[in-house]
C-alpha cells in the first residue's frame, strides 16, 4: 500500500484523504538535524510504538511495542545511538517517547536516514498524533489520531509512506 503525503497537509491512501501536520519549515529534498522540515521521498513503516496505559494493543501487519517511560530517541548527531531507540537516562541529546500530552500516544517509526543513520541527515522522522489544531511539527507527518488508528488497521506488511516535495 502507498499512502501519499502532499505538502499542503492532505494525506491519502486508498479511497480515503484527510489533513495531516507537517513539519514547520514544509517539506524538503535536503533535510538537515533541526531544520523544522518534513523530508521528502517514500519511507518504509518500520514499526509501531504505542502507550499501552492510553490504547489498546495495535493489530498487526506492523511490528508493536509499548512504549515505557525510560524510552527515548537519540538526536544526538554526535552519539553512537543517532536516530535509533535508547533507553533513559542517556547520556546524548534525545527525545523523550513517554510524553504527558497525546502526541506519541501512537509513533510509526519510518525508514529515514536509518540504514545506516548519517550525522546531521535528521532524526526522529516519525507519523504521530497531530495536535487539536494541526500546527506544525519538527519534522514529523501527525494525523488525528482515529485517522492514524484507522490508517494503521489497514496497512499491509510492505506499506510506504511516500512524502511529496513542493514544486
Amino acid at each position: 500500500m502507498e499512502i501519499q503525503v502532499h505538502p499542503d497537509g492532505l494525506i491519502e491512501w486508498g479511497t480515503r484523504r484527510v489533513r495531516c501536520a507537517l513539519g514547520r519549515s514544509g517539506v524538503t529534498l535536503n533535510k538537515r538535524e533541526g531544520d523544522g522540515a518534513t523530508p521528502a521521498g517514500r519511507f518504509a513503516l518500520r514499526e509501531v510504538m504505542y502507550r499501552a496505559d492510553r490504547l489498546e494493543p495495535l493489530p498487526p501487519p506492523l511490528p508493536c511495542r509499548t512504549i515505557a517511560p525510560d524510552m527515548g530517541w537519540s538526536d544526538d548527531p554526535a552519539h553512537l545511538e543517532y536516530n535509533k531507540l535508547v533507553f533513559l537516562p542517556h547520556a546524548g541529546g534525545h527525545e523523550k517517547l513517554w510524553r504527558e500530552d497525546a502526541l506519541y500516544d501512537i509513533v510509526v517509526v519510518l525508514g529515514y536516514n536509518d540504514r545506516p543513520p548519517k550525522p546531521n541527515l535528521g532524526s526522529a522522522i516519525f507519523m504521530h498524533v497531530a495536535k487539536a489544531d494541526f500546527s506544525p511539527t519538527e519534522g514529523c507527518v501527525a494525523l488525528a489520531k482515529a485517522d492514524l488508528l484507522t490508517l494503521l488497521a489497514e496497512c499491509e506488511p510492505e506499506t510506504f509512506l511516500n512524502v511529496i516535495a513542493s514544486v
